[in-house]
């Protein structure tokens, strides 16, 4: 198990930076299909989880932190200005909030990914976030290891979520149904392959595109295409987004 977040614990941060001083990190080498490191923003409105941060990424050969910001105003700033892979970004800070900004950066930086590193368990949180466009929603409980392997996987265009706000979201998605009024006028929704709807239910069962891949007897870049379709005929931002579309809508249901 990797190093954790939580304050006191004996891996922690601190202690990271202790090894690393001591020499006993050595860079993760970068895959050799990878020409380019994925470039992270870090937002927090603590300084020293932000340089936390900073210093176990460092660690990383395929991961670069090209900069940062103290709360979601100057997110929104340094999102255009530098145009990130990656956003790590609190909830709750000053100024404007990460589920705010989260907003802002998808209409300015369309491409860059935001994952909400966060110690808000709340569901509404949660689900404010995918609705703003957020790829990840992960409590700051996670290990440092965790940390650097979310990155990697949202640049490759899954979505990470911490099991606990998993089990939530699931719950939020059958009390959505149930308000629903049956009398409500429906929008005709974008018609999706009986394929598509095949790898929009495994996504819903948390599978990321390997697995789905395996399932399914089909190539990862082919469910990867498949994704991205879905996406694009929903006009959505990420694969949480596009499981809340379908519940909301009864394109699909999870019993």
């Amino acid at each position: 198990m990797g190093e954790h977040f939580r304050p006191g614990a004996g891996g922690g941060i601190g202690a990271g930076r202790n090894r690393e001083r001591a020499g006993e990190f050595a860079p993760r080498e970068c895959p050799p299909d990878q020409a380019e490191p994925i470039r992270v923003l870090v937002v927090d409105d603590h300084a020293l989880f932000r340089r936390g941060l900073e210093i176990v990424l460092a660690e990383e050969e395929d991961i670069k932190v090209i900069g940062e910001a103290g709360d979601g105003a100057e997110a929104v700033l340094k999102a255009a200005d530098l145009l990130p892979d990656i956003i790590l970004m609190d909830v709750r800070m000053p100024r404007r909030s990460g589920i705010e900004a989260c907003t802002a950066i998808k209409d300015v930086v369309p491409s860059a990914k935001i994952i909400m590193l966060t110690i808000s368990d709340e569901e509404a949180d949660l689900y404010e976030a995918i609705k703003a466009g957020a790829t990840g929603y992960l409590l700051k409980e996670i290990s440092t290891d965790e940390v650097a392997t979310a990155i990697r996987a949202v640049a490759d265009g899954q979505s990470q979520i911490s099991p606990s706000m998993a089990a939530k979201l699931l719950t939020e998605f059958k009390s959505m149904i149930q308000r629903r009024s049956d009398d409500r006028e429906l929008v005709p929704a974008p018609r999706l392959t009986d394929r598509e709807l095949e790898v929009l239910k495994l996504v819903a069962t948390g599978m990321n595109n390997r697995e789905i891949a395996k399932e399914l007897f089909i190539s990862e870049n082919t469910v990867k295409n498949h994704v991205r379709n879905i996406l694009e005929k929903l006009q959505l931002h990420s694969r949480m987004e596009a499981v809340v579309y379908a519940m909301r809508e009864k394109i699909l249901e999870i019993g």
